[in-house]
């Protein structure tokens, strides 16, 4: 994970499911001032994304491009929405996928980073070797 000055881990930002992400935006800027991103479409991912931003984190909203998208799953199982994972930042994925491999955690896929929303390398872990949560890891350099 990427440190920071104060050698600690960094966070990038939660995920949260939505059927609309635009209407789920609203809540955050309207009554937060939050500064919300612009309406980006991942298709690789089958997802609509938009950022919340914070001075520290931030709040990824998630809405399904169909029905193969891996969020419409999310979305029957929780129909109000939730949060989906939480992502941290990595320096060097490819370093880190060899220590989950050595410590028997699967990564999601075929292994092979893909491209995430701000660009960079990313990879999700099996929920099922992490205790529940699916996490992703970005690469930040």
């Amino acid at each position: 994970m990427t440190e920071n000055k104060n050698n600690k881990k960094k966070l990038n930002h939660i995920a949260i499911a939505v059927s609309d992400v635009v209407q789920a935006s609203k809540i955050w800027r309207d009554n937060l001032g939050c500064i919300i991103s612009e309406v980006h479409k991942l298709p690789e991912h089958g997802v609509k994304v938009i950022f919340v931003e914070f001075s520290n984190i931030k709040i990824e909203l998630l809405e399904p491009i169909d029905k193969n998208s891996p969020i419409s799953n999310f979305l029957e199982k929780n129909p109000k929405g939730g949060i989906h994972h939480i992502c941290c930042e990595v320096k060097d994925i490819s370093k880190v996928k060899k220590n989950f491999a050595k410590n028997k955690i699967r990564i999601l896929g075929d292994g092979s980073p893909k491209t995430g929303a701000h660009g960079n390398p990313v990879i999700f872990l099996n929920p099922t070797d992490t205790h529940g949560t699916l996490i992703e890891l970005e690469e930040v350099k």
